[in-house]
This record gives structure tokens, sequence and C-alpha cells, in this order.
């Protein structure tokens, strides 16, 4: 059986770096990807889609890899970076933008994420199973914008 867990989150952070930097970095899908904890392996499929494969969490007998694909919008000149789900790749579903915004005393970040997760475990778990793979998640998301602010020289 699979439990399937949607999450819709979104954060927001200043950070020191200018716009036009900080759009160079979340434009360029693996260097961004390089600031995210767990990342075992991100592979290019081509057409501006990449898999995301995040390391296994759990124990050797019970764990659970979270694996996606993404097809990624990049617009420069409004410093917008969107991606959307690419059917049929691993078990997530994730979509998402960026808003990046300049300040005069830097740039203000806002990530928007929004999905579902496919967890094999019997349904009658999913109260139990949904917060623990939500709350993991954000973990996850929370110490990305941590190296992430660190790159961009720091929160404001």
């Amino acid at each position: 059986m699979t439990v399937h867990v949607p999450f819709d989150l979104s954060y927001e952070m200043d950070v020191r770096a200018d716009a036009d930097a900080v759009y160079a970095v979340l434009a360029d899908v693996p260097l961004s990807a390089s600031h995210f904890p767990g990342l075992e392996r991100l592979v290019d499929l081509g057409g501006s889609r990449y898999r995301w494969e995040l390391a296994k969490l759990g124990t050797e007998h019970v764990h659970l890899q979270t694996v996606y694909a993404s097809r990624y919008h990049c617009d420069r000149q409004r410093r917008s970076v969107r991606w959307e789900p690419v059917a049929g790749e691993g078990n997530a579903r994730v979509g998402g933008r960026w808003v990046i915004e300049p300040r005069p005393q830097g740039t203000h970040l806002r990530l928007e994420l929004a999905g579902e997760l496919d967890v094999p475990a019997p349904a009658i778990t999913r109260a139990l199973v949904a917060p623990l793979v939500v709350a993991e998640n954000e973990r996850l998301i929370e110490r990305y914008l941590a190296n992430l602010a660190e790159r961009f020289g720091g929160e404001v």
C-alpha cells in the first residue's frame, strides 16, 4: 500500500547579495541543488528537466528515498525561476517557484513548494506517517535555505 502525503510550503528570507547574483545561483539548477542537504544525485534529463535523488532515510530494513523530476523555467529579465513535476519519474511530484525581489540592502526571497510524496506504508498509518514525512521535508528545506543564505552573504 501507498500513503500519499501532500505538502504546500512557503518560506521567506532577506539576503545580502544583490538580486542578479541570487538569480544566477538559483537559475543554475545544479549549482542551486548543490546546497541541498542529503542530495545523493542530480540527473540532467535534458530539456531543462532534472531528477533529484535524495539520500535514503530510515534504517536498513525500513527506509524511504525521495526521487522526483521537475522541469525548470528561468527568465533572467523577470528574475523568475519556477518548476513543475515531470510525470512518471520517482515517488514524488514537486513544483514550485522562487520569487526574487531586489531590496536596497540585498534581496528578498520567497520559496513556494507544492507536491505529493508517495510513501510505501499501510493506509491505516497515514496519521502517523504524513506528519513525520512533512517534518523531515521541512527540516531539509530549512537547511537548504540556511546554506543558500550563507552563500548569499548571510541574512539581512
